[in-house]
């Protein structure tokens, strides 16, 4: 066979086995997945370019290949390479879009700025974000709520939601959630209370601020109804602290009592004009379970065991009262 024909089968060859290779490189190698055994997260957020989410990838001169292609647009979202991920199949990824979902808590929280701070830390959201459009009236007008109700809109929960989900798409979940939670049956035992779903969320918030006993809070509902009910004034002392801005408060005080305030329930009667906190379900349904009693009066036990002592008279709560309040004194606490 003539050596120039043999020197071109080799040739051929070569490059066969090099395109071979380079086939392999480009489908058939793994991405870069760390150590763990879930291997590794990629944030892409509003800031980042193609060349930066190029970085991040780790995929090196494989994406510029891949890009002849694919011509790659920023899609935010948060991916993660798993052991084992071919490098092709995560710049697919990254290119569609095909992020991983996260377990977002939304909690009790007891103010609007403290519920924004908590949900940015798990949302590329910022927390500024957040808060400006809770305490917006024009925005939570257009939802149907005011920014002393908007804390009613929310059900503390686990909800799964992608980690670049914006304000809106949050708030728009959030009233999903809500319509969910107030089935007919709980609408029904809503109206039988006489009260509107955000009076029950109001009602809610005082109740969990009274105690994180979840067994004493049909009681404490059930007191706080029967108060509504004869026109009595609630007095509840954690719309003081609401007020005064300190929930720390061992002690309210009648310079406390005196403050000026739509959501102090000692000065003005009827339900405050929003929730103190973001209600939690077992306070909702507290609400709407209430235990049917007589008592019109609780103190504090003064054991400090966070539960309470109940009277249906005057005469009975102010012993109740003396009791507490020697048990401060006695404890130093003023």
């Amino acid at each position: 066979m003539n050596r120039k024909i043999l020197w071109l089968f080799g040739a051929l060859g070569l490059v066969a086995a090099g395109g071979a290779f380079l086939v392999f490189l480009l489908l058939a190698t793994e991405a870069p997945a760390g150590d763990g055994e879930r291997g590794r997260l990629i944030y892409v957020d509003r800031d980042d370019t193609a060349d930066s989410v190029r970085t991040k990838s780790g995929l090196g001169w494989r994406w510029n290949i891949y890009n002849k292609v694919a011509d790659y647009q920023v899609r935010t979202g948060r991916y993660r390479v798993a052991p084992g991920t071919k490098c092709l199949s995560l710049y697919r990824q990254l290119a569609r879009g095909m992020q991983e979902p996260i377990q977002l808590v939304v909690p009790t929280s007891r103010t609007v700025d403290r519920l924004a701070a908590v949900l940015s830390q798990s949302l590329m959201v910022d927390s500024a974000e957040i808060a400006s459009a809770l305490t917006d009236s024009t925005y939570c007008a257009h939802r149907g709520y005011t920014t002393a109700s908007i804390p009613a809109l929310f059900i503390p929960n686990t909800y799964e939601v992608y980690w670049d989900t914006s304000v809106d798409q949050f708030v728009e979940r959030m009233e999903r959630e809500n319509l969910r939670f107030w089935t007919a049956e709980r609408k029904q035992k809503a109206l039988a209370v006489g009260l509107t779903h955000e009076e029950v969320a109001t009602l809610a918030s005082i109740v969990d601020e009274e105690t994180a006993n979840d067994a004493e809070k049909p009681l404490i509902a059930g007191l706080y109804i029967n108060r509504l009910r004869r026109g009595m004034p609630l007095q509840a002392d954690p719309t003081v602290k609401f007020a005064v801005g300190d929930f720390s408060l061992r002690r309210i005080l009648s310079k406390h009592l005196r403050m000026e305030s739509p959501y102090n329930t000692y000065l003005h009667q009827g339900l405050p004009p929003g929730p103190i906190r973001i209600a939690s379900i077992a306070g909702l349904e507290a609400v709407l379970n209430c235990a049917e009693h007589n008592y019109l009066y609780m103190c504090a036990k003064e054991d400090f065991s966070g539960t309470h002592n109940f009277a249906a008279t005057l005469q009975e709560h102010y012993k109740n009262a003396r009791r507490y309040v020697k048990a401060l004194n006695e404890r130093g606490i003023r």
